[in-house]
């Protein structure tokens, strides 16, 4: 029996898939008229049964915002923080969404655990700083700027010791399998000075995971990657495992030139893949006016659940397609999900 109720929430089942979808006309602008059976949902192929819908949005909301301090940030840096803060202070309701803060260089390091205090947000955005010029190659492994790491997490990356009294998996770095590991961009180099797919892995993996509800990374970043230890598919896996969208922001600095890598390509690829949607700041499109846009799209989502047809047994990525009945509607969602697994405890 199909299901349409406020506040609904969603099975871990490894058979029970949500998708959240953001639908536009054909000028762009945000539906949110629509009903269950104007929404058609495929999975490798196959129609499946929409079973849970809901378009109201009370659900929490968790999200994480990963923000570059790369020498290449460094003349927009001030302009990414305090326009963060304008955000996060209207999106946010207290005691039920939380954000966390987590900037990245030479490493990823977490400034703020999950937290609904704008007054920790606050703090943690003013740390926000680009590193010295290094002497050599990298920094060393572990401790990040603020020296504490607790090793929490991947080797050479580092949490402030007792931030938010939580404590993480240490996943690690991945090992292997995986849908197309290795493929796409690849690191460039391991003493480089923006780890960007490290942060996206470690953001996804351990810390939004475990959360329930919408789930959200906003990355502030030119698009470039040198020095991590995961390759951008490895990241995009992580996100979409962990059942969460990114949102990319390609905040350049015109002075410093654009990346060598293709960063709007690659941030592109992971927002597509993930769910989100991609942003460019421009003189025509400012920072502020672009974090009014996904506010907007957080707060007008479809919620779509259903129970796939699969094998259980299968773990194989699944490819998604959600459509609309009504012609010249664009639908945004995630392109296709992996089957939980089963976690050693």
């Amino acid at each position: 029996m199909s299901a349409q109720e406020p506040g609904a929430t969603f099975s871990s089942d490894v058979r029970v898939v949500q998708v959240l979808a953001n639908v536009r006309d054909k000028k762009g602008k945000v539906v949110t008229a629509l009903g269950q059976d104007d929404f058609i949902v495929n999975e490798d192929g196959r129609t499946q049964q929409i079973r849970y819908f809901s378009h109201e949005t009370d659900l929490p909301l968790t999200l994480g915002l990963l923000v570059d301090t790369s020498l290449s940030q460094r003349r927009v840096l001030n302009d990414e923080k305090s326009a963060s803060f304008r955000f996060l202070d209207k999106v946010l309701r207290a005691g039920k969404d939380k954000t966390f803060v987590l900037h990245f260089d030479f490493e990823a390091e977490l400034l703020q655990d999950l937290t609904d205090s704008r007054v920790a947000l606050q703090k943690a955005l003013d740390q926000l700083q680009t590193p010295p010029m290094p002497e050599g190659a990298g920094r060393g492994n572990g401790g990040g700027r603020s020296g504490g790491g607790n090793g929490g997490g991947f080797p050479g990356v580092g949490f402030p010791g007792g931030m938010g009294g939580r404590g993480r998996r240490g996943g690690g770095y991945p090992g292997g399998g995986g849908r197309g590991r290795g493929q796409g961009p690849a690191r460039q180099g391991s003493n480089g000075g923006t780890t960007m797919y490290d942060a996206i892995y470690l953001a996804s993996d351990e810390i939004m995971r475990p959360q329930t509800g919408r789930k959200a990374l906003i990355l502030l970043t030119d698009g470039d990657d040198h020095g991590s230890k995961t390759f951008l598919n490895d990241a995009i896996e992580s996100a979409q495992r962990s059942d969460c969208l990114v949102y990319s922001v390609l905040f350049a600095d015109d002075q410093a030139g654009r990346p060598a890598n293709n960063g709007k390509r690659v941030l592109e690829q992971i927002s597509r893949e993930t769910g989100g949607s991609f942003f460019e700041v421009s003189k025509k499109l400012s920072i502020d006016a672009i974090y009014d846009r996904i506010q907007e799209e957080l707060r007008s989502q479809y919620n779509i659940g259903y129970n796939s047809d699969a094998p259980p047994n299968a773990t194989a990525y699944r490819t998604v397609k959600v459509t609309v009945r009504q012609p010249g509607m664009t639908v945004q969602t995630r392109e296709g999900y992996y089957p939980a697994r089963a976690v050693a405890k």
